[in-house]
């Protein structure tokens, strides 16, 4: 006779944590950080979760507006304390990070709570400038379009050896620029191969942040 077979108790399996939109995004930034953003598809964040994906749709309608929960998150770490330029540019500089997310974010119109604060923060930062009222309530979103943009793009080069193989033909491109047919780019080439990222995405922001100043709306 064969011997009986011992039930194995459900008690010792570990206890699924119940299903939550906390959850849903936590466990999304770790997979986007593990593999990417390409890889977090709903059917794969369902199958982290041990559910159906139809169950995530009661805490997310669409993948959309789990991106914009993904940043919103990420977003909780950044430093709000600072000057503007910073901000602007510690905001760029995390979404260097998540070159697909800041494709993605270019579609969306997040409004998150850390969200809310980045744009009620800025806000007050452009007004404390002097910035007029419509304009700094216009110019929020160029400010924030342009960092998530440069991140996208900036972002986009996987490898450090590709992006620094771009730059350098680049720059044997325009230092060797006939004058005679691109007499503008033959005058300016040493101050178009100038700066560091750093230094021009700050420029780029003050340059905007001015532009915002003097440029009447409406």
């Amino acid at each position: 006779m064969s011997p009986r077979r011992v039930p194995v108790s459900r008690r010792d399996r570990p206890a699924k944590a119940p299903l939550s939109r906390e959850v849903l995004v936590a466990t999304g930034l770790r997979v986007m950080r593990e593999e990417g953003l390409e890889r977090l598809t709903m059917r794969r964040l369902a199958s982290e979760l041990e559910t159906g994906p139809a169950s995530l749709y009661v805490y997310v309608r669409n993948t959309a507006e789990l991106h914009g929960a993904l940043l919103d998150e990420l977003l909780a770490d950044l430093d709000f304390s600072g000057e503007l330029i910073d901000l602007l540019y510690e905001y760029t500089v995390l979404l260097f990070g998540y070159p697909s997310l800041a494709r993605s974010v270019l579609t969306l119109r997040p409004s998150g709570l850390h969200y809310l604060r980045l744009i009620d923060t800025i806000l007050g930062l452009l007004l404390a400038e002097g910035v007029p009222v419509r304009q700094a309530a216009w110019g929020v979103d160029l400010l924030l379009q342009h960092a998530t943009a440069v991140a996208a793009e900036q972002g986009s080069r996987d490898e450090a050896t590709e992006a620094a193989g771009e730059e350098e033909e680049l720059a044997a491109v325009v230092r060797e620029a006939d004058a005679g047919t691109y007499p503008h780019i033959h005058r300016t080439r040493d101050e178009l191969l100038s700066g560091t990222g750093e230094q021009r995405t700050r420029w780029a922001f003050t340059a905007l942040v001015k532009g915002l100043s003097s440029t009447p709306a409406g």
